[in-house]
């Protein structure tokens, strides 16, 4: 089967269907909310809501865009125009995978909140996920993942990993010397 990408099926989806996730680390500042704002108002929706679909809750769940969803939220005139409707790409990927996946959207378009973004880290670490594929997936380098591990505490993320007895603490090493 051809692979076709989700923009071109794109479906209008009743902004009370849809819900945020609990994850997305993206942060916009009041300027560039108003600015995002005016342009809503002014040439409309031209990207869509990218979000998965949870049968099980009939929700929306959303992976990117975010912020377009708070415009149509916050704004009765958005809402009204639009006639509570968004325009949605539907993603179908298990949780791990749409983390990845608003992490790429975030990243690609600019900046993101790091205690966030550290605490994803984390919750895909919990999940079984590897470095080599957290950096393959959300595009960090391993330095740039052993920071944000260091923000959530260490001591937790590296709980199930062996260390070697590469040395001994200066009065062990005393002690037998004496002995």
């Amino acid at each position: 089967m051809e692979y076709k990408s989700p923009v071109y099926n794109v479906i209008s989806v009743p902004i009370e269907k849809i819900k945020a996730n609990t994850y997305n680390p993206n942060a916009v500042a009041p300027p560039e909310m108003k600015l995002l704002y005016e342009s809503i108002k002014e040439d409309g929706y031209t990207m869509p809501i990218v979000c998965y679909y949870s049968r099980e809750n009939d929700i929306y769940v959303i992976v990117d865009g975010f912020h377009r969803y708070r415009i149509m939220l916050d704004h009765a005139d958005i809402y009204e125009r639009e006639k509570g409707m968004l325009p949605v790409s539907v993603i179908r990927k298990p949780i791990d995978q749409r983390m990845a996946s608003t992490i790429r959207h975030n990243r690609a378009r600019g900046s993101h909140n790091v205690d966030l973004m550290s605490n994803i880290v984390k919750e895909l670490q919990e999940m079984g996920r590897s470095d080599a594929w957290i950096s393959k997936h959300l595009g960090m380098d391993r330095d740039e993942i052993l920071r944000l591990k260091q923000i959530t505490g260490l001591m937790t993320m590296f709980k199930d990993v062996k260390f070697g007895k590469a040395w001994q603490p200066a009065e062990e090493i005393d002690t037998k010397v004496k002995e």
